[in-house]
């Protein structure tokens, strides 16, 4: 049966050239594997959650508060089939493991691109992968927004409304390309049905197509080798085999995986769709979005409120500046780091950040950008708090947002120089210690 399956399908060139490739042997290559757990446990989940929800806005009876029949109780479709898979058996369980992981994907994506460039993973040969792993998480969390709005409860109908300002802001195109996007005004009959599309066919296509080629790149480049593989067989690549090693252990995790999330998903709820109630006109008072998008949340809460008129009747607002130009200025930096390297050679082994401490500081300086953003998406909690007030929340959250990067770069410059010192004195020491050694041996 092999013999005869293989003179048709190749099975030998397969294992030869895809199922021997040798994974390096080191905890944090496993990041990139749960997100790619993540995003199969997203995928069939969602399956499961497609068969009862319904992609509607037109209004139906809500089955658990009928009113009466001079006066029915009407709702969305897509709110009511979410609470009828809420009380579903296994139902909630199932939004929750979705949510979860949709979390989980987006973070293991974020720490994954973390250690690929503080290892210097993102140089020559592996620029195209790092701007394909992008726009992967960049298109993971979009997914995710998408996901959020789909039971279309007073929270999803808030947050609908301020992401079709957003992109109605833009200069010249953004009302015409807002009714494109959304399918007419808003709110109008399509919306639910248009976003439906994007979250379960679009969008899920553009995902496993940049996975796909993301991993596919990383078998015809290989992985970059841990600092330890240098001492073994230089230049040489050093791991177990796909099969036979490493996808048992893969299978592990991927069971370990899936059993903390679904016990983690057991005890922890998610977003309360009947407290929220339908979609109304009624504002929800300090919305926010889920914490991947925060720091763009907080980039709209600082900036000040302008509206700068441009030639061809086009206008320049604060939203836009905020949601729009300012987070476009940290993602270009992202997409330009392969670029800004200096390096000529391909890189084979896995570099200890500290060896680079320029490239380490400005990649913490970054981590704290990022981190004072979001904070400042709590402008109002702070304000409500008493930390801050409204006459001086912009300026000390402005000053925190340029200050604090800066100072973190500048610190971890000092720390990098501080190891050093202490790596060189234990090298004399020891170094003296073996001497004397010496010494008392010929004596």
């Amino acid at each position: 049966m092999n013999q005869w399956l293989d003179e048709r399908l190749h099975l030998s060139r397969l294992n030869d050239k895809f199922l021997r490739k040798a994974f390096p042997v080191h905890h944090s290559f496993f990041l990139g594997e749960i997100t790619l757990f993540s995003l199969v446990i997203l995928i069939l989940t969602g399956i499961l959650l497609a068969l009862s929800y319904e992609p509607s806005n037109s209004l139906v009876i809500n089955s658990f508060d009928p009113g009466s029949a001079d006066k029915p109780n009407l709702v969305p479709a897509a709110y009511h089939s979410a609470l009828k898979i809420n009380a579903m058996p296994y139902g909630d369980m199932l939004r929750r493991i979705h949510h979860w992981c949709a979390n989980i994907m987006v973070a293991a994506a974020v720490v994954h691109m973390m250690r690929v460039y503080f290892t210097g993973a993102f140089k020559k040969p592996r620029e195209i992968n790092w701007w394909i792993g992008l726009l992967a998480m960049i298109f993971a969390a979009l997914t995710a927004v998408t996901g959020y709005i789909l039971p279309y409860d007073n929270y999803a109908y808030n947050t609908v409304k301020v992401i079709y300002g957003i992109v109605a802001s833009i200069p010249w195109v953004g009302a015409w390309l807002a009714q494109v996007a959304f399918a007419g005004n808003f709110p109008g009959d399509g919306i639910i049905p248009r976003i439906y599309g994007y979250h379960i066919m679009l969008l899920p296509m553009i995902l496993l197509a940049t996975t796909g080629a993301h991993m596919l790149l990383m078998i015809k480049q290989k992985h970059t080798q841990p600092q330890y593989a240098k001492r073994l067989a230089y230049k040489k690549i050093v791991g177990v085999p796909l099969m036979t090693q490493q996808t048992p252990i893969m299978l592990l995790l991927a069971l370990l995986f899936a059993g903390i999330v679904m016990l983690f998903s057991a005890y922890m709820p998610v977003h309360p769709v009947e407290f929220f109630g339908p979609p109304s006109t009624v504002p929800i008072n300090n919305i926010k979005p889920d914490w991947y998008l925060l720091w763009v949340f907080g980039a709209l809460a600082i900036i000040p409120s302008i509206d700068i008129h441009l030639p061809g009747n086009g206008t320049l607002t604060s939203e836009f500046i905020g949601a729009m130009l300012f987070p476009a200025i940290p993602l270009a930096l992202l997409f330009l780091t392969p670029l800004l390297d200096k390096s000529k050679e391909n890189l084979y082994y896995a570099e200890n950040p500290t060896n680079h401490p320029k490239r380490l500081a400005a990649g913490v300086a970054f981590m704290a950008f990022m981190l004072v953003m979001s904070l400042a998406g709590y402008k109002p909690d702070l304000i409500s708090g008493g930390v801050l007030n409204s006459g001086n929340a912009n300026t000390v959250l402005w000053i925190l947002v340029f200050v604090v990067p800066v100072v973190m770069y500048f610190l971890t410059l000092a720390i990098v120089r501080l190891i050093g010192r202490m790596h060189d004195a234990d090298k004399r020491e020891r170094l003296a210690r073996g001497q004397d050694h010496v010494a008392h041996s010929h004596d």
